[in-house]
């Protein structure tokens, strides 16, 4: 997709303040520091459309962008981030849960994990999440540029074993930094929403 428009639109906790309309939407999920932002900027071709923070767990609300009038990106709050109350997470927790099992306009969720490390507990967690309420994922691996080429194979085998990746999922790996991966990241989101 060539994205000629993108601009953040609400900012929801609850879902009276979800966007009205039928627009198609695609979720982003992740621990804290997994390159949500940097994701989002570079598939949005932005610089800082969504902030990166030096302080992880900055997110603490389903932030809704649109894309050239056609979909919805929606951010939401990264998890196993320890500097947050009990509460404050499991109130994202309820928040995340609600939207991911009630919205309707909801077509796949990119879950990242960072490549250079097999998925944490709280992934494996996320993903068996998403296929309980068979919501399809995309597991996108992050920062592939901090690893050797000659071991992509072998953390993406990892990462597909942790996961017991389903095989009708999609896997792609990406960097922020050199663009890998983001034209196929496109297609198999394109391939949801249109």
């Amino acid at each position: 997709m060539k994205v000629t428009s993108s601009e953040i639109v609400i900012s929801a906790v609850k879902p009276a303040q979800y966007p009205e309309g039928n627009l198609p939407e695609i979720a982003l999920a992740g621990r804290s520091n997994v390159g949500k932002s940097s994701f989002i900027n570079k598939m949005l071709a932005r610089k800082a459309l969504a902030r990166i923070s030096s302080k992880p767990g900055k997110t603490q609300t389903l932030n809704f962008y649109i894309i050239n009038e056609v979909l919805h990106f929606v951010d939401v709050p990264g998890y196993g981030y320890a500097k947050v109350s009990k509460s404050e997470r499991e109130a994202w927790g309820k928040m995340i849960e609600t939207y991911i099992t009630s919205r309707e306009q909801l077509r796949a969720v990119v879950l990242l994990i960072d490549v250079r490390h097999p998925p944490t507990s709280d992934d494996v967690l996320m993903y068996e999440f998403l296929k309980h309420y068979d919501i399809p994922a995309i597991i996108v691996a992050t920062k592939a540029d901090k690893i050797p080429k000659s071991k992509w194979q072998k953390h993406t085998k990892v990462i597909k074993e942790k996961l017991n990746m389903d095989k009708n999922d999609s896997f792609v790996l990406f960097s922020s930094e050199t663009g890998q991966g983001k034209s196929e990241a496109w297609k198999i989101i394109e391939d949801y929403t249109s």
